[in-house]
């Protein structure tokens, strides 16, 4: 199927969730916020036009004074917190990870206290205390103890669940607009479209809460295809009776966690 043909099976897609009296809500995370840049004002041009929040995950002891002056004309970007130093602690031959069970619990609930500390010094009331992993993972161990260090949220990758000892609201991306594996490159609006009509589809056959879409972004990573593809996607369910665009406040309770 070419790019030509995927979207109006989506939009079919999306006119199904209609007719049945279904709502999709969708959100934006981006990861790897560290300093300002042009790809970054793009990035909030394009909430801008569309008046979609995005869930701006930052890297604590990497993020620069800089960039909480930019996010200052940039209110629809919502910083939170991305890991503590974005660093890969697992050995050799695992995934990598920065809060697997690779070292003792309080030192990596140390380094998650350090980085809060600095992002809401540099943030202040802005900072969303929303906890994302580097990688998307995060031991179940460790999430469970996010409640207790103030965290109101917690984002991975579709899948990923908490451990029976529970841990904050969870609400997972979906679709990840990089390919890792072919050269940090943006993956081609076919094969996205595709996997997005499909997760759609099976969320609104699905007996049971209807969870949000979350599109995953890394904007210093996007090319001129990641760019486009997100661009057109927002312009063409903009307005569609199916379609919410939500923010993070809304979707982690920051209302109630403000009051």
């Amino acid at each position: 199927m070419t790019d030509a043909a995927s979207w109006p099976v989506l939009l079919a897609e999306l006119d199904r969730w209609a007719e049945a009296g279904k709502r999709a809500e969708l959100w934006l995370r981006d990861d790897d916020a560290t300093v300002p840049s042009d790809q970054l004002d793009r990035l909030a041009a394009l909430s801008e036009r569309f008046t979609i929040p995005v869930l701006l995950a930052s890297i604590p002891l990497l993020a620069q004074e800089a960039l909480a002056k930019r996010l200052e004309t940039a209110p629809l970007l919502r910083p939170c917190q991305h890991g503590t130093w974005h660093r890969n602690h697992a050995p050799a031959g695992e995934k990598k990870s920065e809060f697997g069970l690779h070292r003792p619990l309080p030192e990596i609930v140390a380094d998650i206290v350090a980085g809060r500390q600095r992002l809401q010094g540099l943030f202040g009331s802005t900072f969303l205390p929303v906890f994302v992993p580097p990688w998307n993972r995060v031991d179940p161990a460790v999430a469970s103890e996010l409640p207790g260090l103030g965290f109101i949220g917690l984002s991975c990758f579709r899948n990923f669940t908490l451990g029976p000892a529970g841990g904050p609201s969870l609400v997972n991306t979906d679709l990840d607009l990089i390919d890792w594996h072919h050269g940090r490159v943006g993956r081609q609006p076919d094969d996205l479209l595709t996997e997005m009509t499909r997760s759609l589809a099976a969320r609104r056959t699905r007996p049971v809460p209807i969870q949000p879409f979350g599109l995953l972004l890394h904007h210093h990573d996007h090319d001129s295809t990641t760019w486009s593809f997100l661009t057109n996607l927002l312009a063409r369910l903009s307005g569609h009776a199916a379609v919410a665009f939500c923010g993070p406040d809304t979707l982690f309770g920051a209302a109630t966690y403000l009051d």
